[in-house]
């Protein structure tokens, strides 16, 4: 799937499609919220299971009634090919790796206090953390995170010219506090300064 495809499903161009995507995945945590993953999973597959079987005797009474010889109903999909191409998994798999080396030496950087500024901001994000943490656990955090997904961008899309005034007013009072802060504050001044 391409960042197009990714884009134009959450701002819902193709609404039904949209729907789909967000119904399913909603459904799927909040069913994981309720039930065990190894319920869930064992849930999809029955519902799957019971879908196909009935899709299958049904079209074999059918074909019985009409006397006709159309065969298996699945039989283009069982005669098709659905393993992955080894070039797009060694693609996905560099990709990831590269990200997973970036996100280390972030990591190393950062609790290694290579730059104190930094250091701080990621120990102040790590307590907010922990309060986010105490409030909700991570499913609930994964069902809020899906819902802004499909919200958010839309909203911003309607109303931009408010949403971007009132951003760029968060923004220079963040950057004026911060700025005092470092000011006041001996040896938080980034090394370049």
């Amino acid at each position: 799937m391409d960042s197009k495809a990714v884009v134009d499903l959450i701002y819902w161009r193709d609404i039904k499609r949209s729907g789909v995507v967000f119904g399913a995945s909603l459904f799927l945590l909040l069913s994981l919220s309720v039930f065990s993953i190894v319920s869930v999973l064992a849930y999809i597959a029955l519902a799957l299971l019971s879908v196909t079987i009935s899709f299958r005797i049904y079209k074999g009474v059918l074909q019985a009634i009409q006397k006709s010889e159309e065969g298996h109903p699945f039989r283009s999909i069982l005669e098709s090919n659905l393993a992955l191409p080894e070039d797009v998994v060694q693609k996905h798999c560099t990709v990831a790796l590269n990200q997973v080396n970036r996100t280390v030496a972030e990591l190393r950087r950062l609790f290694l206090v290579e730059d104190l500024v930094d250091s701080l901001k990621f120990a102040v994000l790590m307590w907010v953390f922990t309060y986010i943490g105490a409030l909700f656990n991570g499913l609930t955090l994964l069902i809020v995170a899906l819902i802004s997904l499909f919200s958010i961008p839309v909203i911003y899309e309607r109303h931009q010219t408010q949403v971007d005034h009132y951003l760029a007013l968060i923004n220079k009072n963040l950057k004026n506090t911060s700025d005092l802060i470092l000011a006041k504050v001996p040896g938080l001044k980034r090394k370049s300064e």
